[in-house]
């Protein structure tokens, strides 16, 4: 599957190609998160805006995904969600992952983990 990366100095955007977030590309997601890893990239905004739909399996993956991130020490924001996942994600109680509606504060969100790192000594 093939993903659009955009590598920035502070963070690396990944985009999915267009289609229904599944257990599949849920896993292909965390494969170039890995690959992005080994090349040096610890922080990742996730573009989902061309992604119409979710499945249980695919939430549960992205959940895993995002806890590997913060485990590791990084950042992980999934942004670009159409209303419709937005609808479903929101019925999930508690879900511990980093949600926003724009880039824009997708990276203030990514740039305030950094520098709170930083001041904590943490990176």
């Amino acid at each position: 599957m093939e993903f659009k990366i955009d590598t920035k100095n502070t963070f690396t955007t990944i985009m999915p190609p267009k289609g229904p977030i599944n257990a599949k590309l849920a896993g292909e997601l965390q494969a170039k998160v890995e690959e992005m890893r080994q090349s040096g990239s610890k922080n990742f905004i996730v573009d989902l805006w061309l992604c119409l739909e979710i499945d249980k399996a695919a939430i549960n993956e992205l959940v895993a995904l995002h806890e590997e991130s913060y485990g590791l020490g990084q950042s992980i924001v999934f942004t670009g969600i159409n209303e419709h996942v937005m609808a479903i994600l929101k019925k999930e109680e508690g879900l511990p992952i980093n949600l926003a509606p724009r880039m824009d504060e997708a990276i203030d969100i990514i740039s305030m983990e950094i520098l709170e790192r930083e001041l904590l000594g943490e990176e």
